[in-house]
């Protein structure tokens, strides 16, 4: 301050600089949009550099194509939970779409397509309607799908008595196991959905009001969002992706398995949520997605490089990435409250 300001009471305000903690919530802003790239890209260097067998296109392809059934669920999850929903059920609907089509498959290869997107999307709209109309917490509503779909697909297979093949000659048994350039069909039609996902979700309305209802449903219902809607397409999309990811599963099996998608819906929220998606809504991407779900598979196949160690340290593994996701999300969250 100068004499005369001084002499004049003039207050001079320093200029505003950074503000306290903003360097700190952009570095966790980074982490957490492209944490789960970064460490996929560190763990594919250091892979190739530790096993000789890890960087072979049979092994990479193998990857993609065991990774491309969770991204597909995976992808239905992402709109659920960017509007602040969750569901439980996709395990139980994977099963069960993969079961259908086996069933199906005796009408044709359409048939056994269409059977589990049918009846998988009637899962999804049921549990939308009940959620976005009845106002039921999603997390009942999808428990409560968990457990019909189960119960379901055990009822169509006799109580996993009956298994039902599909023919190795059939159109769909060459769908799921026919490959170009090594790389399997199902992997294809995964980045096909998620393309589609992305547009979906970054250049349409549609995705405008999913973000709009996980930042917040009443100011959205405020602003025009048709937030019941939305809601009920989410979840219809979610059983639709996991049955159709069902049915792709089977038709590489060659058979429906009635103990599959035990426990899937939590490896699916996982790779949701380490690709960058809030639990609370409100934020995400297709492509942290997409990230997310090859790191489980990457961190998967390096377990069995390794060869001693048992599968259950995939679960530890992923179980760390998890807590730390969370632990920067709750930190973010709180920051931006504040201020």
């Amino acid at each position: 301050m100068t004499s005369e300001q001084a002499a004049m009471g003039t207050t001079v305000t320093a200029p505003q600089g950074t503000p306290p903690g903003a360097g700190r919530e952009r570095v966790f802003g980074l982490v957490q949009r492209h944490g789960a790239a970064a460490v996929l890209v560190l763990l594919l260097v250091t892979g190739s550099l530790a096993f000789e067998r890890f960087p072979t296109g049979d092994n990479l392809g193998n990857i993609a194509i065991t990774s491309s059934f969770l991204a597909t669920v995976a992808l239905g999850m992402t709109f659920v939970i960017i509007t602040g929903g969750i569901d439980l059920s996709v395990g139980s609907v994977f099963a069960l779409g993969g079961v259908l089509a086996a069933y199906g498959v005796r009408w044709g290869s359409l048939a056994a397509l269409l059977l589990p997107l049918a009846v998988c999307g009637a899962i999804g709209l049921l549990q939308g309607l009940l959620i976005a109309r009845v106002r039921l917490a999603p997390f009942i509503v999808t428990l409560a799908g968990l457990l019909g779909a189960r119960g379901l697909l055990l009822s169509i297979s006799d109580e996993g008595a009956r298994t039902y093949l599909i023919p190795h000659a059939s159109l769909l048994a060459r769908i799921g196991q026919g490959s170009v350039l090594g790389v399997g069909y199902p992997v294809y039609l995964t980045l096909v959905l998620f393309l589609a996902g992305a547009v979906l979700l970054q250049r349409t309305r549609f995705g405008q009001s999913v973000y709009a209802i996980g930042g917040g449903q009443d100011a959205a219902a405020l602003m025009g969002v048709p937030v019941t809607r939305t809601k009920v397409t989410v979840y219809v999309m979610s059983g639709l992706l996991a049955g159709f990811a069902g049915a792709l599963n089977a038709a590489r099996l060659s058979s429906g398995v009635t103990i599959l998608g035990t426990g899937m819906e939590l490896d699916v929220i996982a790779a949701v949520v380490i690709g960058g998606t809030l639990l609370t809504g409100g934020a995400g991407s297709v492509s942290g997605t997409i990230a997310g779900v090859l790191l489980l598979g990457v961190i998967q196949n390096l377990i069995n490089q390794i060869g001693d160690l048992s599968s259950s340290y995939q679960q530890v593994v992923s179980g760390a990435f998890l807590a730390v996701v969370v632990v920067v999300q709750t930190y973010l969250s709180r920051v931006q409250r504040l201020r």
